[in-house]
């Protein structure tokens, strides 16, 4: 499967969305770059899949709560509240996008140095955890 260049661009809105905030964070939740992040998050996301299902993935009714932790956490940060922000945004982006830890997971797993590195001893049960499997293979 092939990417659009408006696919393209958005994944890249998308990866500096995430590295700005990352940064915002790192610099004592600096309210700048943490809005500049979300605001290029959610312009990627929106390139990445379209307008109308970006509509529909925040308007879900089995996601609704944690659409709204999710766009009250960005008001909060546009609000001068950086820090409670990025916690309720944080709950939000849990609730939202935590179906695809299991995914991304086995997709690490499969990784030449990561999956290794995922499959010591003690790292092993946290990331099973995180994808959500109970037993882990002895």
């Amino acid at each position: 499967m092939w990417l659009s260049d408006a696919q393209k661009i958005g994944v890249a809105l998308t990866t500096f969305g995430g590295l700005f905030m990352l940064l915002g964070v790192m610099m004592f939740f600096d309210g700048a770059l943490l809005a500049l992040g979300n605001i290029l998050f959610v312009s990627g996301l929106t390139l990445i899949i379209g307008p109308k299902k970006t509509f529909y993935f925040f308007a879900r009714k089995q996601k609704i709560r944690g659409s709204i932790c999710f766009l009250g956490g960005i008001v909060l940060v546009f609000c001068k509240w950086p820090f409670i922000g990025v916690i309720v945004e944080t709950f939000g982006f849990l609730n939202l996008f935590g179906d695809f830890f299991p995914v991304v997971i086995t997709f690490l797993r499969q990784l030449p140095f990561i999956g290794t590195l995922l499959s010591l001893p003690y790292i092993r049960g946290v990331v099973d955890r995180l994808a959500g499997s109970r037993t882990s293979a002895v």
